[in-house]
């Protein structure tokens, strides 16, 4: 039996201007999130650092790790939480060895145990195995299935979290198979009710 109950992981979407703190702020206050990937693409730091900024300090406030994807300097510069690194994205270690021992390093695993145990061994505090489900967030190039969570949660205690697709339809599954963390973007932004909807009807399956 797992020690803890599967959590919610927030990913940002790729426009995070305009109302988005707000929006982020919604989110938060529905209900309880573990973490919170701040996911832009093509932007130069200085203007990353910018927008991220105010969505920091929302997480911080409602006690949500702030998470930096790809960009290990930004994270440092930001003193994020951590950073999620995929498999492109750098070394583990030397990840650890900017960031600091208290950073959380996660790493994208696709469907590869393997993967995740090198990532493991490289001292990652999280894989992320997925996609589980078509997913309009990114280019799917690695389809992951159930039994590969089941498998990495009968070995190893190093959490793992289920990405790709995830709603609040089809998350059951993936919480059943030992999912620690369901990570989920478009189904919480796009939700016709609005995100803080979107949180409390994920918050109902873990609870």
């Amino acid at each position: 039996m797992k020690e803890f109950p599967c959590q919610l992981y927030l990913i940002s979407p790729l426009d995070v201007g305009g109302d988005f703190p707000a929006r982020l702020e919604a989110a938060l206050s529905a209900g309880p999130v573990a973490a919170f990937q701040f996911r832009v693409k093509e932007l130069d730091q200085h203007d990353a650092a910018a927008l991220a900024e105010p969505l920091q300090a929302i997480c911080a406030a409602h006690d949500v790790a702030f998470i930096v994807n790809d960009s290990v300097a930004l994270a440092k510069r930001l003193k994020a939480d951590g950073v999620h690194l995929g498999q492109g994205d750098g070394d583990v270690r030397a990840a650890r060895e900017l960031l600091g021992r208290d950073a959380q390093i996660g790493v994208t695993c696709h469907n590869s145990r393997h993967l995740a145990m090198e990532a493991a061994e490289a001292g990652a505090d999280y894989v992320a195995f997925g996609a589980f489900y078509p997913t309009a967030t990114k280019t799917v190039e690695h389809v992951a299935e159930r039994d590969t969570l089941q498998k990495w949660s009968f070995v190893t205690e190093v959490p793992c979290v289920a990405i790709g697709g995830i709603t609040s339809d089809n998350a059951q599954p993936l919480i059943d198979a030992g999912a620690d963390f369901i990570a989920v973007s478009g189904a919480v932004w796009n939700h016709p009710q609005g995100p803080a909807e979107a949180v409390r009807a994920f918050n109902a399956l873990l609870a």
